[in-house]
């Protein structure tokens, strides 16, 4: 595989990949992204199961070759300099990995050691890291007998403990509580602050709305990319609210329009998204005989989940 030699060589990137592809046999798992991830940022992918996020982490660490394509990170072509770049990044996977049958503090003595800091150096170290992540109480109790919180905090702390430049996180909340994502959101925003980059996978739409840029991939594509923000603004479909009976009759109606990209049940509500191309969405949906002027249409902010559902699955806009 060739290298382009001149990837990578913005200081302001701390990821340039150019076509990068991953074949498992017949299967394309990542085709032909293009990405670039500014330094000291948080960057997300939101997508899926099974829409290439883990392999695209797995490609980036060097834990995996490319198929084809090309990609630097923090200076390091991969995957000839992986093992360069693993003493500069932390990587957090979707499952607990560290021992259940060692303390929090043990684990992390383990992990200082693996990164080659000197007993001084790990002393203070873990003083830190245990006050900060809220884990000194915890200290000499075994992983395994840890709440999903607690575990998701030792596990950033296992991380982040030789300081990486960049930080990878696959799906870090999935087992963790609204109020234990809030608190761990908290803490990657300090990291961000201090000049970490951060890259992080996930499926929840609050998370990703943090995010200072955003990927949307399905099936191992890139279906968007830009901040949450202008992923809303540009989105190509108008947004009703219509309250009225029988809503999922409606729907069923609604959804065999080829107006309509999709309709959705929330609570009393039927969110309706309309192709953009609908000047009047309110008088179009009028207009069908199983709604009427009566029932109460409201043209409503667009929302990420409506972003995402216009780029993927069956609601998904030809671009």
């Amino acid at each position: 595989m060739s290298i382009n030699m001149n990837i990578g060589k913005n200081d302001g990137f701390a990821i340039s990949a150019s076509k990068l592809t991953r074949n498992f046999g017949p299967l394309t798992a990542v085709s032909a992204l293009d990405l670039t991830v500014e330094k000291k940022t948080i960057y997300g992918f939101l997508g899926p199961n099974g829409s290439g996020k883990t392999t695209v982490i797995r490609l980036l660490t060097g834990l995996l070759k490319p198929s084809s394509g090309q990609v630097s990170v923090l200076g390091c072509h991969l995957p000839q300099e992986a093992n360069k770049l693993r003493l500069q990044i932390g990587y957090m996977t979707q499952k607990f990995s560290l021992y259940d049958d060692l303390t929090v503090k043990e684990n992390l003595q383990f992990i200082s050691r693996i990164y080659g800091l000197t007993p001084n150096e790990q002393k203070a170290r873990l003083s830190e890291l245990l006050s900060i992540y809220q884990l000194n109480s915890l200290s000499k109790q075994l992983a395994g007998s840890m709440s999903g919180g607690q575990k998701q905090r030792l596990a950033l702390a296992a991380a982040v403990l030789h300081k990486p430049k960049l930080l990878f996180l696959d799906e870090p909340t999935s087992a963790v509580d609204p109020q234990n994502r809030r608190e761990f959101w908290e803490q990657l925003f300090d990291l961000c602050d201090q000049g970490t980059t951060i890259l992080v996978s996930s499926h929840y739409m609050d998370e990703a709305e943090r995010c200072h840029r955003l990927a949307i991939l399905e099936d191992g594509i890139k279906k968007a990319d830009d901040s949450p923000q202008a992923l809303i603004t540009n989105l190509p479909a108008k947004v009703v609210e219509i309250e009225a009976n029988d809503l999922r009759r409606i729907k069923d109606n609604l959804t065999k329009l080829p107006q309509v990209i999709s309709a959705a049940q929330l609570g009393t509500h039927l969110r309706v998204l309309v192709k953009q191309e609908v000047e009047q969405p309110i008088h179009f949906l009028q207009q069908q005989s199983y709604l009427t002027k009566n029932d109460k249409f409201t043209l409503v902010r667009a929302s990420l989940e409506d972003v995402f559902v216009t780029c993927t699955g069956k609601g998904a806009i030809a671009s």
